[in-house]
């Protein structure tokens, strides 16, 4: 899961570049938004295999109840924002200007909310 969070705050940074561009009333350097996309799409693919393999491994190697811990509810949340990110910034790709407000907030706050998944996550470390 650090690789995906390291992923994320990588895209979150090219995004931030991008937003700091348009705010300045200029085009984003070339080559911004496909390295965002280059670095966001895999970050959104690996919450999501950690999102299935968390409640897997919680059950199967530890036998412990699957979404009985604070990591497992903020881990909900997580998937659930980059989900709604990821989809704000496929409408964004299909050129509807109007998501991008959504989607950079919503980015925003999955990788907070990632960070604090991570850290609840520290308990239940081995």
């Amino acid at each position: 899961m650090a690789a995906s969070v390291m992923l994320a705050l990588a895209a979150l940074r090219a995004g931030l570049v991008i937003r700091r561009a348009r705010a300045a009333g200029r085009p984003p350097a070339p080559g911004t938004r496909r390295r965002h996309l280059q670095l966001a799409k895999p970050a959104v693919a690996l919450v999501w295999i950690g999102f299935v393999a968390g409640p897997v491994s919680a059950v199967w190697l530890r036998g412990w109840d699957a979404f009985a811990t604070f990591h497992a509810a903020v881990g909900v949340v997580v998937v659930a924002l980059f989900s709604a990110a990821a989809i704000h910034g496929h409408r964004l790709e299909r050129g509807e200007p109007t998501a991008r407000q959504l989607h950079g907030l919503l980015g925003g706050l999955a990788v907070l909310a990632s960070l604090l998944a991570a850290v609840a996550g520290f308990v239940l470390l081995p």
